[in-house]
């Protein structure tokens, strides 16, 4: 049987096991993130998706991750502080992952297997790196680092299956 995003879990910000499968019949876009990153703005972007389209099924998932140029917080309890109080940030956050290398998350590790980077092939290549996932749990679409979070909105509303 072909792997399923819902087939997976991963520790929240708080030390909570998440069930992936929570989210079955729902849009994810999952999100490594970084605090200390030229890209770290992208949060409020990211935050208003959440907040225009979450009733309408959409989940944002942040993973924070530190291994580009160390630029993560070194605690969960400091990266969510700053998240909130910084961004406003309501979207599921989770305790700090690699998305490369051996100890890569198996969330990363599926995601990166279905959908493909550029010319450095499936690597990970920076921090805000976002994977649009379907309903059914399927990965649809990769986006660089510097898409901005608003360029995704024709793709979420199509998978949404709404006008604007």
């Amino acid at each position: 049987m072909e792997n399923k995003f819902h087939e997976f879990t991963a520790e929240d910000i708080k030390g909570q096991m998440v069930d992936m499968s929570q989210f079955k019949g729902k849009t994810v876009l999952v999100v490594n993130t970084a605090s200390k990153c030229g890209l770290t703005p992208q949060f409020e972007g990211l935050e208003k998706l959440n907040q225009k389209y979450s009733k309408k099924g959409l989940v944002v998932l942040g993973f924070p991750c530190s291994q580009f140029a160390n630029q993560e917080l070194s605690s969960e309890d400091q990266i969510s502080e700053f998240c909130e109080i910084n961004y406003g940030v309501t979207f599921p956050m989770f305790s700090k992952v690699d998305v490369n290398g051996d100890q890569a998350h198996p969330i990363f590790k599926f995601l990166k297997s279905r959908l493909k980077g550029g010319i450095l092939g499936s690597k990970v290549k920076w921090n805000f790196t976002k994977f649009l996932i379907d309903a059914d749990g399927k990965p649809i679409k990769r986006f660089s680092p510097f898409t901005k979070p608003e360029s995704l909105e024709k793709d979420i509303i199509k998978l949404l299956n709404i006008g604007k």
